[in-house]
C-alpha cells in the first residue's frame, strides 16, 4: 500500500540528514514511502514516479536533493501533486546552489522550498502534514496541538532563563 507522501531523496548520501522527516511522520502516523531517485542519472525513473504517484494514493511529494540539483523541479513537472524541496547542504556551497535550484522555478511549474538541512527536513513533514491537514480533522487537531506544545515548551525556557538570570543579579 502506498503512504500518503512520498519521499524522494536524490542519493543515498541525503539520507542521513533525513531522519526528521520520518520522525515526524512516524510522531503524527501519516504513512510515507521513501526512495532514492535521480533527476539526473535515473531520469525515466523519476518521470514515471511523479506521472503515476496520484494514482499510487499519494498526496505530497518530498524531495531531497544537494548540489544543483533540480530533483524537485523535474518532479513537479510531471505531477499536480504538492511538491516541497529540501536543499541538502554540501560541498563546495552548503546547500546554497540546492536552494536556489528549487526557488527558483519558472512560472506554472511551483515548488514549495523549505530550509537547508535537517531544520527543513522537519519542516518538509510539518508541511506535507499542514496540506493533508486540509482534508482530514484528525491531523488537524494533531497539528495544532503539536503547535501548542511548541509554545509551551518555549515559555517555560523563557521562564526558567527569567528566574536563572535573576538568581545571577543577586
Amino acid at each position: 500500500m502506498s503512504g500518503k507522501v512520498a519521499v524522494i531523496m536524490g542519493s543515498k548520501s541525503d539520507l542521513p540528514g533525513m531522519g526528521g522527516t520520518f520522525d515526524i511522520f512516524k510522531e503524527f502516523a501519516v504513512p510515507c514511502e521513501a526512495r532514492i531517485m535521480s533527476a539526473h542519472r535515473t531520469p525515466d525513473e523519476v518521470a514515471n514516479f511523479a506521472k503515476t504517484a496520484e494514482s499510487k494514493g499519494f498526496k505530497v511529494i518530498i524531495c531531497a536533493a544537494g548540489m544543483a540539483a533540480h530533483l524537485a523541479g523535474v518532479v513537479a513537472s510531471f505531477t499536480i501533486l504538492p511538491v516541497i524541496g529540501i536543499p541538502m547542504p554540501c560541498e563546495p556551497f552548503n546547500g546554497l546552489d540546492s536552494l536556489l535550484s528549487m526557488v527558483q522555478m519558472p512560472t506554472g511549474i511551483p515548488v514549495a522550498t523549505v530550509s537547508a538541512g535537517s531544520a527543513g527536513a522537519r519542516n518538509s513533514a510539518l508541511l506535507a502534514i499542514s496540506i493533508l491537514a486540509l482534508s482530514d480533522e484528525n491531523l488537524s487537531q494533531k497539528l495544532k496541538d503539536f503547535r501548542k506544545k511548541q509554545s509551551e515548551k518555549a515559555l517555560l525556557s523563557d521562564k526558567e532563563l527569567v528566574e536563572e538570570f535573576a538568581k545571577r543579579q543577586k
